[in-house]
């Protein structure tokens, strides 16, 4: 073999681990960053679901606060 075909295959060989190297690196980065965003999402709804307890709680004492002293909402 040749010192030019010596030099081309381990050229080429050393391209391809690199390439398939990078490809799998990529791939565990964009893998990381989707779950982060499942993380976010899980978050995000956990928040939604506590305001929405709160509005109904504070709906619920507005009622009964009404029930104990009428307002008037004319002058508001």
């Amino acid at each position: 073999m040749s010192t030019a075909s010596k030099v081309t295959l381990a050229t080429v060989s050393v391209l391809t681990v690199g390439i398939i190297y990078g490809v799998h690196y990529i791939q565990e980065l964009e893998q990381q960053t989707m779950y982060q965003g499942v993380v976010k999402d899980v978050e995000r709804q956990r928040i939604k679901k506590d305001r929405i307890d709160e509005l109904l709680l504070q709906q619920r004492l507005q009622k009964e606060y009404e029930s104990v002293q009428p307002v008037d909402r004319k002058n508001s």
